[in-house]
């Protein structure tokens, strides 16, 4: 059966089905690609009011493609205190921010208490705030540093007030690129681990993808399969995330940066893959704010949000760290031919700016 046929007919693609989706023309798998996207949410584009926290800087682990450690090229260490983060909390709250999105470096000065009770204080004073924090690298992280099990950490992060897991950590699934990346980080099975642990608990979660760098389309299409045969047991994914690897400050050289028409692919593929998974996210943040309003057209249906503060992709070269304006981020899918949706966490509609 012809490739474009059976993805008409909502046939699922094997893994050199999915690689060969590449070889169709961008505007053949855009349409595809959009087809699948109108028919789940028609015109509606996602967002939400987040707020990003980045606690601290100081990491154990040394992957090739961060900026943002302060083991490697930046010297500005810093730890947030309770205080402090309960401070940007207190503000964000203010500004009608509904998630803190919080991840940070694998610090192996603060222990379990740190991380744990700071997720407390926050849930505490504002007990409908949506957490969402912990990467599978971090809880590996966690559990590697203090002798905890994976499932005494997940307990843990649920008892002290988290509510989902992002999806980042995930970097490329195959463990030879892996190793090249992030030796010594989680490993792509103990990633799906924690996460099918954290979504047999009743949790949902994101994953995400990290592509443009020294991987090729095989082990992105890898990546995804690996993602949907997970979901196929545990349904705990809500999202998908492909980002666009960050090129400034880092020590992964690379020479060969993708086209806006390969990101664009590969987002339409991981629509067009992934029948599983919800929700597909162009995090703007990564693809800058243009060819996420364009990657709409390609099979994506959330923009992320308004993020308020980013340290993490701004340390690359992402232009993210002050976030972006609501009223800027509501005009611009408006102007772009889509319905913006203001969304919660877990993606019930809050507002439709119609």
């Amino acid at each position: 059966m012809d490739i474009i046929e059976k993805v008409r007919k909502r046939e699922r693609l094997t893994k050199k089905e999915g690689e060969a989706l590449y070889d169709l023309d961008l505007y053949t798998l855009g349409e595809l690609a959009d087809e699948i996207r109108t028919e789940k949410f028609g015109k509606k584009s996602y967002f939400n009011i987040n707020r990003h926290i980045n606690p601290t800087n100081v990491c154990a682990d040394i992957c090739k493609f961060c900026a943002y450690s302060a083991s490697r090229k930046n010297p500005n260490q810093y730890t947030m205190s309770h205080e402090q983060i309960l401070e940007i909390v207190d503000n964000s709250v203010k500004n009608a921010t509904k998630e803190m999105h919080i991840v940070s470096a694998h610090n192996p000065n603060d222990g379990v208490a740190w991380y744990m009770g700071a997720f407390r204080k926050i849930k505490d004073k504002y007990p409908n705030l949506h957490i969402k924090a912990m990467t599978a690298a971090e809880v590996d992280f966690l559990s590697r540093e203090y002798g905890h099990s994976y499932d005494e950490i997940l307990d843990m992060m649920i008892e002290n007030g988290v509510d989902s897991m992002p999806g980042g950590g995930a970097e490329i699934f195959d463990e030879k690129v892996r190793e090249y990346l992030c030796k010594g980080k989680v490993t792509s099975k103990q990633w799906l681990t924690i996460h099918q642990k954290w979504h047999e608990r009743g949790k949902e979660s994101n994953a995400t993808m990290l592509f443009g760098h020294v991987e090729t389309r095989a082990h992105r299409i890898d990546h995804m399969l690996r993602l949907r045969d997970l979901q196929d047991k545990t349904g705990g994914f809500n999202a998908f995330i492909p980002l666009v690897y960050q090129r400034d400050n880092n020590f992964l050289k690379v020479t060969e940066y993708p086209s806006g028409q390969e990101i664009l692919k590969t987002y339409a593929i991981a629509r067009i893959l992934l029948d599983n998974i919800p929700h597909i996210k162009a995090y703007w943040a990564t693809s800058t704010i243009n060819l996420a309003l364009i990657a709409q057209e390609f099979g994506c249906d959330d923009l992320d949000g308004t993020i308020e503060k980013e340290s993490i992709q701004s340390a690359a070269g992402a232009s993210s760290a002050k976030g972006m304006h609501l009223e800027d981020f509501v005009g611009l899918i408006k102007n772009s031919g889509f319905i913006p949706v203001e969304r919660d966490s877990l993606y019930n509609e809050l507002k439709v700016y119609a």
